[in-house]
């Protein structure tokens, strides 16, 4: 039985079907959500890695494949600002209640504007945090966005 986190308790209230996955939480690798996709046994394609960042000063939430860039022009973009750029980690931690490794985009304690990639429009599900290191949440796309009452947004930094 896995504890319940405030993006896990956030689903039940909204009546999300929902499977939650533990792995073993690395902090020492580089690419954590590429680490959570192999400890869940899942492609990089359906695991999906939460950042907070700000456009034109304000708080956003974006969900991306976690083996993918974010593009900050496309960011910007998406929520019709002018410039975009990373959040501080310690800025990100205060706004969610969530610490760095373990931030999901449900059940945050300040809810901000969120956009899921557009690639997930293309999956049967996807995975992303579940609001602690080493916890996944596994639901259908609808659901996802649903839950996140955001949009999805052309987000990726052109692949090489």
């Amino acid at each position: 039985m896995t504890k319940t986190t405030p993006a896990t308790a956030f689903l039940k209230r909204k009546n999300v079907t929902f499977e939650t996955l533990v792995y073993d939480y690395d902090p020492s690798v580089s690419k954590l959500g590429v680490h959570a996709a192999a400890g869940v046994g899942e492609s990089t394609d359906y695991v999906f890695k939460t950042l907070m960042a700000e456009v034109d000063g304000k708080p956003v939430c974006v969900v991306i494949p976690v083996a993918r860039e974010l593009s900050m022009k496309k960011l910007a973009a998406a929520f019709s600002g002018k410039s975009a750029k990373m959040m501080k980690p310690a800025d990100a931690e205060r706004i969610t209640g969530f610490r760095v490794g373990g931030i999901s985009p449900f059940g945050q304690r300040k809810q901000v504007s969120t956009a899921l990639a557009r690639e997930a429009l293309e999956l049967p599900y996807i995975l992303t945090n579940g609001g602690g290191r080493g916890i996944q949440v596994k639901l259908a796309v609808a659901d996802a966005l649903e839950a996140m009452g955001g949009g999805t947004a052309d987000l990726l930094a052109s692949a090489d």
